[in-house]
């Protein structure tokens, strides 16, 4: 089966999703900073919001795939299944002990409910212990509601954990802590579920930070990475030196972001809508800025040139007279409130066809006043992680884009 992805924009064919589940459920207002959640989300009624995302896009034509699912078919093949599990008992938190515990219940497990442990994590209170194996002294000393696998509540967003550039697959290394797990989970289902058998990466874990949230392929041959709280300038580079190597793009737009909660990811303040037109945050339409990376010629460093205004650079490198910019919302309160509620972060199914969520109301207004047509979708409990339509989506395939 041929994956491809050479713009954010192409008919989308077939998109990675997770449905959040049971890991949302672990949430608390004691863990959920650490956890990156500025609120707790109503299970029941974010997987009502997320179920209704997926049929609309069903709707349309695309093929919508469950992380979950892929997973514990990956956990069937035996190298798939030593390797993630080893994964979870390399963790230096757990003693010697306590490893040894989380190995025999882990051994127990069928393909689904290990994948269901690796996803929701394991609490203190379910691991199977007895009188005759006790846990040790990690054990006792911990609080009852602790975890001894961490959950992995940002799972929802599969856009962060992988990225897919032509043909071939980026997975790529997480800043923070609690989402290091996905890339291993998303790692594994590359490599090793028959479905993407023979797939080239173009990134890996384990190198420098990057965060799929923040690649925005504007172009065939054209990428802009955003650096900032997630992703740092060698994780650019790093991705840069790569496409490049692959042959699989002539330009990178390194673009700095603010290294804040709202401003996250390149895609929490601009999303592209069609061909030659952006969704765009109008407080930083103007101040945004890009170094162009070039590839060097006969294996010397890329060239870098810049700053330059974004959409100035954007547009050059598109080898467009302009980029069209639809702000997001009518006034400055307006386009604050909606850029902290994910106005700017859509998916787009097609050209001038995009989801958003529906409490946007100004900022869907402009969409369609631009001729663009928005699918709105209900996100009060989804948006409680901070991420929109395009974050809680990985595109696989979409069609070429014909110049």
């Amino acid at each position: 089966m041929t994956h491809y992805v050479d713009s954010e924009v192409g008919r989308l064919g077939t998109v990675l999703l997770h449905r959040p589940g049971p890991e949302l459920a672990r949430l608390t207002p004691r863990n959920n900073d650490s956890l990156l959640f500025d609120a707790i989300p109503w299970v029941g009624r974010a997987q009502e919001e997320h179920d209704a995302f997926a049929a609309a896009l069903r709707e349309r034509g695309v093929e919508v795939l469950y992380l979950a699912t892929l997973l514990a078919e990956t956990l069937a093949v035996a190298d798939a299944r030593a390797e993630l599990t080893d994964q979870v008992l390399d963790s230096p938190r757990l003693g010697d002990s306590l490893r040894a515990r989380v190995a025999d219940h882990l051994a127990y497990l069928d393909p689904a409910a290990l994948a269901d442990v690796l996803i929701a994590g394991l609490a203190h209170e379910e691991l199977r212990i007895s009188p005759e194996r006790p846990g040790g002294l990690v054990y006792t000393l911990m609080d009852r509601h602790d975890f001894v696998i961490e959950p992995l509540p940002n799972l929802l967003f599969t856009r962060d954990s992988s990225l897919w550039i032509r043909d071939r697959v980026g997975v790529t290394s997480l800043a923070m802590p609690a989402r290091r797990r996905e890339s291993t989970l998303t790692n594994a289902i590359y490599r090793h579920h028959p479905r993407f058998a023979g797939t080239e990466f173009v990134y890996r874990p384990g190198l420098e930070h990057l965060e799929g949230g923040d690649v925005l392929l504007l172009a065939p041959g054209v990428l802009a990475v955003g650096v900032g709280e997630r992703t740092t300038p060698a994780g650019a580079e790093r991705l840069g030196r790569q496409v490049f190597a692959a042959g699989l793009a002539h330009t990178i737009l390194v673009v700095p972001v603010a290294q804040e909660r709202a401003t996250m990811h390149l895609d929490t303040v601009c999303t592209m809508v069609d061909v030659d037109a952006v969704l765009m945050y109008p407080n930083v339409a103007d101040a945004l800025s890009a170094y162009t990376v070039i590839a060097g010629a006969d294996g010397e460093d890329p060239r870098v040139d810049g700053p330059a205004p974004f959409l100035r650079a954007a547009a050059d490198a598109m080898d467009i007279d302009q980029l069209r910019v639809i702000d997001t919302g009518l006034d400055p309160v307006t386009a604050e409130r909606e850029q902290w509620d994910d106005g700017n972060n859509t998916l787009a199914l097609a050209p001038r066809l995009c989801v958003g969520y529906e409490r946007n109301v100004e900022t869907n207004a402009q969409l369609e006043r631009a001729g663009i047509e928005v699918i709105p979708i209900a996100g009060s409990e989804l948006g409680s992680g901070r991420g929109g339509p395009r974050c809680m989506s990985c595109p696989i395939v979409r069609d070429p884009l014909r110049r």
